[in-house]
């Protein structure tokens, strides 16, 4: 288990890339280098309407010559204690400009409740229906209201306490942050908000968008949908994924499922899949505890099957023109002992793939294509790997972004679902085991 003491990064650099259009770095470099907050145009000028900002509790609005006004500038409003149940605003702006990065320290960074109660909201251009709404925690790359050391091409808390984004936000009339305490405590806030001032943006400038969702049961056969059908032209970012494994599945595996793409009308198939949990996520043969630029494993308990891992497409764009939906499979492995002993403890499975031998020779027996195929109580049903449909609690944060400052997607989920059995099932466990 990755605990705040324990994790090293495995790189240092945070590398923020330009995500607004697709351009090529020969493009950015045009006329407009300023867009790219990363080194290839680090020594150019910006236009003289081209204005850096920070907004923080001492300067509220970014303005010019507004800041450590309190105490005689002597860090007299630090921060903000926001009491339960109230809302409150980081960040409002009128104009046009670029949201480049955020840095969230606090309570929320060492309270796994208030992680998971806390929940964060984006509005662009004057939009009523936030274009991001997810809890503090999961928003920043890691679910299940768990902490780790991390640093990654978006997110980064370098010691498990705190909360960093470096993505570009576009926005052309006006952006709008909130904070919402719905835990039973005080949050106590510090942060900032590194952004441009610009006159105009680029005509193919996307709206940053995120979403996030949890299925407590995930119905068998059913593959759980980490982006639902979203609508428009736009390219998808990534996603961060929790996993609670049932245990009724319990030493088994459980990351066989395959990330699907479904790309501009696709309907029963995908155009873009994987080839299992772990492989998309850059592993491969299991999954341990790492994290990498672009994709990771923050948590991976398998001794009590939680879960969280990571996967950004920064280097290999996905894009859409009409729509996008993606899916991860609710698949897992075992071998036919350890199938009975689930079925003898009233878990519910379905296998569908299964490895046989033939003499030296292995081979694949696709059970759905088969007319009859065995049953697990058969004496010719192989006792080797099988994999089967399965059943868990699933959450994830997706990012994308998208030509318009709303999407059509649910709201966030209340608190009830967002917080449901996470004390015994995963707050529990991991503080026994970081004893």
């Amino acid at each position: 288990m990755i605990t705040n003491h324990r994790m090293k990064p495995t790189w240092i650099a945070i590398v923020p890339v330009l995500l607004l259009a697709g351009c090529s770095s020969g493009d950015r470099n045009q006329g407009n280098s300023w867009l790219n907050p990363g080194t290839e145009g680090l020594y150019r000028s910006a236009p003289a309407d081209v204005q850096t900002r920070w907004v923080s509790p001492e300067n509220p609005n970014g303005e010019k010559g507004e800041g450590a006004l309190t105490n005689k500038g002597a860090k007299g409003n630090a921060f903000y204690i926001v009491p339960p149940g109230e809302k409150k605003v980081l960040f409002d702006v009128k104009g046009a400009g670029i949201i480049n990065r955020m840095w969230l320290s606090g309570t929320i960074g060492v309270n796994a409740i208030q992680r998971r109660a806390v929940r964060l909201d984006m509005f662009w251009d004057g939009a009523k229906k936030p274009a991001v709404s997810a809890p503090v925690g999961d928003f920043f790359g890691i679910g299940l209201g768990l902490t780790a050391r991390y640093d990654n091409a978006l997110f980064s808390s370098p010691e498990g306490r705190s909360f960093n984004f470096t993505i570009p936000m576009p926005f052309r009339k006006s952006a709008c942050i909130t904070i919402t305490n719905e835990s039973g405590e005080e949050v106590w806030i510090w942060y900032d908000i590194n952004f441009l001032k610009v006159k105009d943006l680029p005509e193919d400038a996307l709206y940053f968008h995120a979403y996030w969702n949890r299925n407590l049961k995930t119905s068998l056969g059913k593959d759980y949908e980490i982006l639902p059908k979203v609508e428009g032209n736009g390219r998808f970012i990534g996603s961060n994924i929790g996993v609670i494994g049932d245990s009724l599945y319990r030493d088994t595996w459980f990351g066989e499922g395959e990330v699907k793409v479904f790309l501009d009308g696709d309907k029963e198939q995908p155009t873009l899949v994987g080839t299992g949990t772990e492989d998309y996520i850059g592993s491969g043969w299991g999954q341990g505890e790492y994290a990498s630029r672009y994709f990771g494993s923050l948590i991976s308990d398998r001794d009590s099957d939680i879960y969280t891992f990571y996967r950004y497409h920064i280097a290999d764009p996905i894009y859409f023109h009409k729509d996008c939906k993606v899916t991860l499979q609710q698949m897992g492995s075992a071998n036919k002992v350890k199938l009975l002993k689930i079925k003898a403890r009233g878990g519910a499975f379905i296998p569908v793939m299964v490895l046989g031998k033939e003499g030296s020779k292995t081979f694949q027996r696709r059970l759905l294509d088969e007319a009859n195929p065995p049953k697990l109580e058969d004496s010719d049903f192989p006792l080797t790997s099988t994999n089967y449909y399965r059943s868990d609690d699933v959450s994830a944060t997706a990012y994308f972004y998208l030509d318009k400052p709303e999407n059509n997607l649910p709201e966030l989920p209340p608190l009830e679902l967002r917080m449901k059995d996470l004390e015994k099932r995963v707050f529990k466990i991991v503080k026994a085991k970081n004893k």
